[in-house]
Order: structure tokens, then sequence, then C-alpha cells
């Protein structure tokens, strides 16, 4: 009797609990559909143009808590991220962000290019078939048009059967029209001269809303006409070159290019309010509009997730001016860290701290003043093109007889007439490769490829591989050149970028925020990657020429 009361008890015990466990089971799964559901209310996706990796170093200490760090410390960053193409520039970086792919499959290959099409060098973003809106000028006319692939704010726009807003902004047109993608409810840029204002394409609708003419009627825009002083002192601006060094460019009207910059008496002679943008006062009009921008479109108000999607433009052209050393790019970021608290604090009252979900990165990198690589011993220079193509001129005259036989050069690339070849009766492939050689021996030359092995050969690693990535079967040339490190075609002052060397691909990439792990890699990562883990963490499709993969250690 004892042990059948035994067994009884055990069978009645683990009868009750069968069921208790099976709730609870059950419980954890309803659980884990609701932090399924539970999606970001907002994505803020933020591209500070020409933003280097080393920015986030070397300027940390100069950084307040409430920005830059604040992404650091609470976010995931990816200290090893590269953009995996060339060019690096601002059309094909914006456009890449958005599209989780490359210029090879996107297609936009360049700010502008040659269209071997229409025979004629055309710009990323313009469309005349739209006109402007608000303003006379032709600024307006633009589109995403030639972007041939959706973006992840197209995607996201589509699975909310467009109940989720997108909004993108930049004080470039492409910084605002590629992110938006080809279904945005607004794109704004600003038109600077002697207007000052946030303006549109009638691509995206036929009249400003409230909210912009309101914003544009405020002039919040003017209180920036005002002198460019160094935020804090300049003398603790240790991680930077020297105020006045042959390195740096000038405002028109200037004598020397040192703190402070009198922008009201340099006014008229750089075209009026287009000087802010090469000031950080362009950073802070950008991120004034963003933030009426979160007011004005409600974003982040409803179950369906909203999209806005900024670019910071001002870093770049600071940075083309001045130079990647220069107090006036510290002082640039310094400020750009209080304009970036300004825009987080927003979000954390309008949407809700926790309830957004943002990245960070840039559309491309920069090189070091060459003049100032040399001038320390480092290998570097400059390739002067008015002497490189007459000497190239008068090769083609030599071998074919003609110079006709080239039809454009630009973005580093000879694009051939297929014509004229056929009539000579040589192959495209032959003449390319014969073509390359000869370029190959010029000074500032360091690598030639040719379309045909762009077409043939499947490169995996190294400059092929990122030349490659960029190259657009439909729209790229025959003849791809690659200038030697440290080498570049630019005025002796100021930086640039373009190329496929580290110094141009090498950007932060910061996540933050609803869905995102805390902590950091040093695994490499690819700027295409960017798109499919914002779809992964939504939960949407990705975008439609996405080649790059999820980052699994972001997302929590």
């Amino acid at each position: 009797m004892h042990t059948k009361n035994i067994t009884v008890l055990v069978l009645l015990s683990l009868f009750f609990s069968f069921p208790s466990f099976n709730y609870g089971q059950r419980k954890k799964k309803t659980e884990s559909a609701k932090e399924e559901l539970a999606k970001p209310k907002l994505v803020v996706g933020i591209i500070v143009d020409q933003m280097r990796y080393d920015y986030l170093t070397r300027f940390y200490n100069h950084y307040g808590e409430g920005g830059f760090k604040k992404l650091l410390k609470d976010g995931y960053s990816c200290r090893n991220n590269h953009f995996n193409y060339a060019p690096t520039s601002t059309g094909p970086g914006h456009t890449s962000v958005y599209t989780g792919t490359t210029p090879a499959t996107h297609g936009i290959i360049g700010n502008n290019w040659y269209d071997k099409v229409e025979e004629k060098e055309v710009y990323c973003a313009a469309d005349s078939t739209y006109v402007s809106v608000g303003t006379l000028t032709n600024a307006g006319q633009m589109s995403p048009h030639r972007m041939g692939v959706t973006t992840i704010t197209d995607q996201l726009r589509m699975h909310t059967q467009k109940k989720g807003k997108t909004i993108a902004i930049a004080l470039k047109d492409r910084g605002a029209v590629l992110p938006g993608g080809h279904t945005a409810n607004g794109a704004y840029w600003f038109y600077g001269a002697n207007e000052g204002n946030w303006i549109t394409s009638s691509f995206y609708m036929n009249s400003l809303p409230k909210w912009v003419t309101d914003f544009n009627s405020s002039r919040k825009v003017d209180t920036y006409k005002k002198s460019w002083s160094s935020f804090k002192d300049i003398n603790t601006y240790l991680e930077s070159g020297l105020d006045n060094t042959v390195y740096e460019g000038l405002f028109e009207g200037e004598s020397s290019p040192v703190f402070p910059h009198d922008l009201p008496a340099l006014w008229s002679a750089n075209n009026e309010y287009d000087i802010l943008k090469a000031t950080p006062y362009g950073n802070s009009i950008t991120a004034d509009f963003a933030i009426a921008a979160l007011r004005g479109e409600d974003l982040g108000k409803d179950s369906n997730t909203d999209f806005l999607a900024v670019s910071f433009s001002s870093t770049d052209y600071v940075g083309h001016k001045f130079g990647v050393n220069s107090k006036e790019i510290q002082d640039t970021y310094i400020r750009l860290d209080k304009d970036l608290e300004r825009l987080l604090t927003a979000l954390d009252q309008k949407v809700g701290k926790g309830e957004y979900a943002l990245f960070l990165t840039a559309d491309h990198a920069a090189i070091h003043v060459p003049a100032y690589l040399k001038d320390i011993k480092i290998p570097a220079g400059y390739i002067d093109y008015k002497v490189m193509l007459p000497k190239f001129e008068e090769f083609l005259k030599y071998t074919y007889g003609t110079t006709d036989i080239v039809k454009n050069f630009s973005n580093l690339q000879f694009f051939l007439d297929h014509k004229i070849i056929k009539n000579l009766e040589l192959e495209v492939s032959e003449v390319q490769e014969v073509i390359a050689k000869e370029v190959l021996s010029y000074s500032g030359i360091d690598r030639v490829y040719t379309g045909n092995q762009m077409w043939k050969n499947q490169y995996t690693s190294g400059i092929p591989y990122i030349l490659q990535k960029g190259y657009n079967q439909k729209r790229s040339g025959d003849v791809l050149l690659v200038l030697a490190p440290g080498t570049i075609s630019y005025p002796k002052t100021g930086s640039t970028h373009g190329s496929p060397q580290i110094y141009d691909t090498h950007v932060p990439l910061l996540f933050y925020g609803k869905g995102i792990k805390n902590g950091h890699t040093f695994a490499r990562t690819e700027i295409p990657d960017i798109a499919p883990t914002i779809s992964a963490l939504l939960g949407i499709a990705f975008p439609s020429g996405t080649t790059g993969k999820p980052i699994v250690s972001v997302l929590e």
C-alpha cells in the first residue's frame, strides 16, 4: 500500500504539473511574439558627409556625453567598417547605404557620369521632367529616377501600405533624394544663394507643407549670419594642425584661413547663404530642420514605423576647403556633436526614450592634403590631367590615326567609341588593353583595369574587388584608372576623396536604440550591410538589389 500511494502521488503531481508547464511555455511564446512585433516607432538614418573613422577617436575628448559618446557608450560600434567599392563619393555613398548594394547593382556610379546612351554628362539626381517647389530657380528639378533598385525606406513604405512616413533631409539635393527612395513623402534640401530656404521637387509634392513654409518664414537661418569663431579655446585644439597653413583654402575675400571667419563681411563675395554650407552652421540649420520635421510630420507617433533620413553635409564642404587636419574641421565636429545631442534630445522627447532606432555612418572618408603629406615625407602627390591628356591624345593619333576613338574621360574612366573601333576592324577588348598598358606608364597612375576584365573575372579581394563592385556594365567605362596611394587630382589646398584606397573607405558605423545591442566589433563590415541589418530589425523585406548581409552581432 505504501508503494502504491507513492505511485499515485507521483502520477497526480505529474498530471497537475503538465498544464502549468504548457502554460509557462505558451506565456514565453506569447511574450516572444510581442517582442517580435514591438518594432521601433521611428528609424533615424544619419549620414555625416566625408567623415573619417578616426574623427571619432581623434576628437573624442572634446565631445560631450550626449552626442557621439552616447552612441558609442550605449549603442553598437562597427570599428572596421568600409566602403567595398569605388568611386567613394556622395551620390554612390548615400545610395549604397540605403539600397544595401553597390553601384554595380544600383547604378549610381558617381555624382556625375557620362551617359553612354544620352552621350552626355548626367547628374545623379537631376530630372528636368519635374519642377522646383519652394524656389523659382531650377534647383528643385530632381528625382531618384536614375537609381535602379529600392531603398530600405521604400521597403518600409511598402511594408506598411504607405502608412509609415519617410522624410529625407540634407543640405545637398542628392543627400536627400537618394536616401528618400522612390516613395518618400518628402525630400528637402537647402537652396542658399540669396534665398536661404528649404526646397523640394514636384516629384514629391506640388507645394511645401505648412510646417516647411513656417520654418522658412521664421528666418531661423538668418541667426547663423554671424562670425565663425572656435567653439572652445582654440589652444585646446591639439588634435589638429596649426590655424594658418598653406594646406588650407580661403573664403573669397579672406587673406588667411584663420579664426574668426567674419561671415557677414564675406557674405556677398561668397554667394550669400551658400557660405553657411562650408561652416558648422550648415549642420546646425540641418538639425533645426530635422527637429522641425519630427514635430511637423508627427513622426513616430503611431504603430506604423516611420523613417527620418538626415545627412549632415557641411562636414564635406569644410573638409574640401580646409583639409582633414585643420582647426576648422576639428571645430566643425565639436559643434556637430552638440547638434547631434540636440537631435537625440528631441527624439527622446518627441518619440520617447527607447522607442526609436538609429544608425550613423558616412558616405565616404577623405585623404590628408597631399602637400602636407609630402612635407612630412610621406609618399603623396598630384596628377595633372592637363599634362597627361595631351600626351595620351598623341598616343591615340599615332596608334589609331584619330582621337575620336575615346568619347569621354571622367571619374577616372575612359569611355570608348565602339562604333569607330568596329569601323577600324578592331576588337574592343584589344583596344582596351592597349590603352590600359599605355596609361599605366604615366606618372601618378598605380593600376589600370579594363572593362573586359571587369566582365570576365570575379574578384574577391583587394583593389580590383573594390573596382568591380563599383563597375556597372551598362554605365561604366572601358578603361579604369587607379591613382597611386596618396595621389589626387585636386588643388593643393583642402582634402578630397573618391579612390578605392583605405583612407577613403574607412568610415564609422554606429547603431543605437530599440533592438540594438550594446557593444562593438572589430570584424569587417561593409556599407551594403546597413540596409539588410535595419530590414532584419524591422522584420521587412530587403531592398530589391541587396548584396550585403545583416550584421547579426548588432541585433538583440
